[in-house]
């Protein structure tokens, strides 16, 4: 009788659990996988709606999410993959690239260097002269990255590095059918180029989602095509939102962390929600090896939405332009000028002829919002200025001297500009006998003299206290400044001799202040540092 009642107590058990077990089980499947696999981009086969801008606003009744078990995990992503696989192509780029014959003779090691020069003047060359070389050859270079098509007549999506100088470009679909591309646009400082195909009927789609809904920790499964092994697929989750990686090259963008696995030829592919939409493009890896580490960088949505847009109707992306050098408001700064909150960003310089100098803009100047809405540091500026239409008038709120005030700007289309830089190689020299000198927070100063000028080869627009010697142990060493940079000005006053920096300094500390704000010139670019004072 009680090998009876156990036998119904652990048959019960068994039906009363039995979805708890399955999805244990789907739950160890799926991991195994993820570990097996790379992650990639994302598509839906619905064609997009007839919009102007069908591609860039998500359908109202989008597919429905993967059936959950009762544990929250996927049951499986197939359904969803299925639906987005077909739109997800292959991009191959051919490239012409010049490969030179000639030695570079300051890159050959010092005991080889006189053997290479004599040889040169054997065949008649000059001296120090290396041997007539054949000329550079061109070779050609092929690329592969993954791309999506976001409308049914041919437009593609991919990024701006997988198509960057290509003399042809080839797309393959899923189902074998191959066809050149042409290049419609790029956009280099978000990564984002748009390229279209001919085909004899309607393509397969994919529509973008809203990835401002993301949250970290959410599924994310992509499609792609890492070292050319086509329709590739991976899932991970949201691992940051919001992501500054700090590139130069990419200001703009506030990068989607993800985790799933992104490989070589990633670059270009969707990164789907669960919904079967995309909400970023695979861009970039961190990796101190080239292989996946687990740490992708997915360009969002919304930002491939508005360049997509500018794009397909100009062929390049405007941007707004104020005319300011900026850095994000610290702690220590924002307590040097008496500001509560380090939020804003500082200008650092002001361009000449600029919308920001028309307007009154002055070194020193905090922005902390723009039409109303708050700037949180200098990367948020930059993205919100680009967002700015020209011609148009823009309200800055600042703070200056303390006080928060207002300026109307007419915001100037930005274009493209290369700053020359000083030679990095060159050695300041040695500087003997100067008027005046002096030592203040762990710097040794000396003033913009004529002869200070000729000495260290100095233009003749730079002003200010030239900094001859760090102490290591100041405050001044641990945040970069060096021999040979520029103080311009202390406490937002232009500075002329080192008295003038001892003076700003000794009336910090009388004002109690624990740091003081310099503005520092460096090989001509300028930029703030709160220095402590304290133990000065």
């Amino acid at each position: 009788m009680q090998k009876e009642q156990m036998k119904e107590q652990v048959m019960g058990f068994v039906k009363r659990n039995s979805r708890l077990l399955a999805g244990a089980s789907a739950a160890a499947v799926i991991l195994v996988s993820f570990g097996a696999f790379a992650l990639l981009p994302e598509r839906s086969s619905e064609s997009v709606t007839t919009d102007p801008v069908r591609y860039v606003a998500a359908k109202a009744d989008p597919a429905p999410a993967p059936r959950m078990l009762e544990n929250g995990m996927p049951f499986s992503f197939a359904d969803l993959v299925e639906r987005v696989s077909p739109a997800v192509v292959s991009v191959t780029a051919d490239e012409s690239i010049k490969v030179s014959n000639q030695l570079d003779l300051d890159n050959i090691p010092d005991p080889f260097k006189d053997f290479f020069r004599r040889f040169g003047q054997g065949q008649g060359q000059g001296q120090g002269q290396m041997p007539q070389q054949i000329q550079p050859q061109v070779r050609k270079a092929v690329s592969m990255g993954s791309g999506f098509i976001i409308d049914s007549s041919g437009l593609i999506v991919t990024n701006n590095h997988v198509v960057d100088g290509a003399t042809k470009i080839k797309v393959k679909l899923p189902d074998g059918r191959t066809y050149d591309a042409r290049l419609i646009g790029t956009d280099a400082a978000t990564d984002v180029a748009l390229i279209r195909i001919k085909a004899e009927k309607p393509l397969p789609t994919v529509e973008f989602g809203n990835d401002r809904a993301l949250r970290v920790g959410d599924w994310v499964v992509a499609v792609g095509n890492p070292f050319g092994l086509s329709n590739t697929v991976t899932a991970g989750i949201v691992s940051s939102i919001g992501r500054d990686i700090g590139s130069t090259e990419q200001p703009y963008t506030d990068f989607i962390q993800i985790d799933a696995p992104i490989n070589r030829g990633n670059s270009g592919g969707p990164t789907f929600d669960l919904r079967g939409q995309v909400i970023g493009m695979n861009s970039m890896i961190f990796s101190p090896t080239g292989g996946s580490i687990g740490i992708g960088f997915a360009i969002p949505a919304s930002t491939i939405k508005d360049v997509v847009v500018q794009l397909e109707a100009h062929g390049h992306v405007a941007r707004g332009w104020l005319g300011v050098q900026i850095q994000s408001l610290t702690p220590e700064m924002a307590a040097s000028l008496g500001i509560s909150e380090p939020k804003g960003a500082i200008v650092a310089a002001v361009v000449p002829e600029s919308p920001a100098a028309r307007a009154g803009f002055r070194q020193g100047d905090v922005i902390v919002a723009i039409n109303g809405n708050e700037v949180a540091d200098s990367h948020e500026l930059t993205r919100r200025v680009a967002g700015l239409v020209a011609g148009k008038t823009a309200s800055f709120a600042i703070v200056r001297e303390g006080a928060r005030r207002t300026v109307d700007v007419m915001i100037a289309a930005k274009k493209d500009t290369q700053l020359a830089s000083a030679d990095e190689d060159q050695q300041n020299p040695t500087l003997a006998g100067t008027p005046v000198s002096g030592k203040a927070i762990g710097l040794g100063l000396v003033a913009v003299t004529p002869d200070v000028r000729r000495a260290y080869n100095l233009d003749d627009n730079v002003q200010g206290v030239l900094i001859t010697k760090v102490d290591p142990e100041s405050d001044a060493a641990d945040k970069g400044i060096q021999p040979g940079d520029i103080v311009v000005s202390v406490s937002n006053k232009v500075v002329r001799t080192p008295q003038d920096i001892e003076r700003s300094v000794a009336a910090a500390h009388s004002a109690g202040h624990k740091s003081v704000l310099l503005l520092v010139s460096t090989e001509g670019t300028s930029h703030f540092v709160a220095v402590d004072i304290a133990k000065t």
